[in-house]
């Protein structure tokens, strides 16, 4: 290699992904593959369990990306803060941190301030796929006064079987799952804390999602009783609230009630492979309902998507 490559090589900063064979970690690790500006290492196969070893990347890397489960990612984020001045930014994209004070809400679209405290942050937390959509429904109507902060919210939220996690993945793939289910019906899904924090609701909402015999794609529904909100608004009140809101971002699109494709229904899996979050309101005004929906990828904008938008925050480059 030649001194100008060598430097070049050093000049990229450097990511690494522990628990890249996993089903985000994969993604995020394809995804990084088409990034020149970002450069990846990676720990081999039979030594993935060897903390020493892991941590020896985690030395070499500018930003450590954490695809592991909750117990696996607190208990290595503690073993990191001992490596001192060589300890890399964290991006976690576990459930583990999401509510923690000390950590940054990795959703760079929460408000115009958030792109900022992403990149400042030693400690990101990626956002969750249902998260995502909810909060990015609900926050601006909130913040708005439209709805307020104690309504009784009720999200309905339907996801290809890679938004389950590894045990119903391997249930779908193996033929052993049915076609369609509701999951978490003790009603203590892991994404509702980062929910209700980061939409500014003051007390949990009722989230009933389900999963279906497909692999990714993912509906996420909140009815409104129009009559029931302050000021008794109509749909085109929350419309021109989601309107103005994303009228510049370039992930999420408000698709206003006129450009609807269909008033009648809408399927999951359009968004498959994209980074995109589309959000629609359909209404009966005669009845004074609403509801509000969001479709996205749970793979894309809902998982890798975020972290790869995050990872470029974190690291001041871009995907050029």
């Amino acid at each position: 290699m030649t001194d100008s490559r060598q430097d070049a090589d050093r000049d990229r900063p450097v990511v690494f992904i522990d628990g890249e064979a996993g089903t985000v970690g994969l993604s995020i690790r394809h995804r990084l593959a088409g990034v020149p500006a970002l450069r990846v290492v990676s720990i081999r196969p039979d030594l993935r369990k060897e903390v020493d070893a892991r941590l020896e990347c985690y030395r070499q890397a500018d930003v450590a990306v954490l695809c592991l489960p909750d117990p696996a990612a607190k208990e290595i984020v503690a073993r990191v803060a001992e490596l001192g001045a060589e300890a890399p930014k964290i991006l976690d994209a576990s459930t583990a941190h999401r509510v923690d004070s000390g950590w940054v809400f990795g959703f760079p679209e929460l408000d115009a301030a958030q792109p900022a405290a992403i990149a400042r942050a030693a400690k990101v937390t990626n956002p969750g796929c249902y998260a995502t959509g909810t909060i990015a429904l609900l926050r601006p109507l909130l913040e708005a006064r439209i709805v307020p902060s104690d309504y009784p919210i009720t999200i309905n939220a339907v996801s290809g079987y890679t938004g389950g996690g590894s045990s119903l993945i391997a249930d779908y793939e193996s033929g052993k799952a049915p076609a369609f289910k509701l999951y978490a019906l003790e009603l203590r899904h892991e994404h509702l804390g980062e929910i209700q924090a980061y939409s500014g609701l003051a007390r949990p909402p009722i989230f009933v999602p389900s999963v279906a015999n497909y692999r990714q794609g993912m509906l996420i529904s909140i009815p409104l009783h129009l009559e029931t909100l302050p000021g008794k608004p109509a749909s085109q009140d929350l419309a021109d609230v989601l309107s103005r809101r994303y009228a510049k971002t370039e992930r999420i699109r408000f698709i206003p009630p006129s450009d609807l494709e269909s008033r009648s229904e809408l399927e999951p899996e359009a968004l498959n492979h994209t980074d995109a979050l589309e959000l629609r309101i359909f209404a009966r005004e005669d009845h004074r309902h609403a509801v509000l929906v969001a479709r996205l990828d749970n793979l894309g904008m809902g998982a890798a998507g975020t972290a790869i938008q995050n990872l470029f925050l974190m690291t001041g480059c871009t995907a050029t």
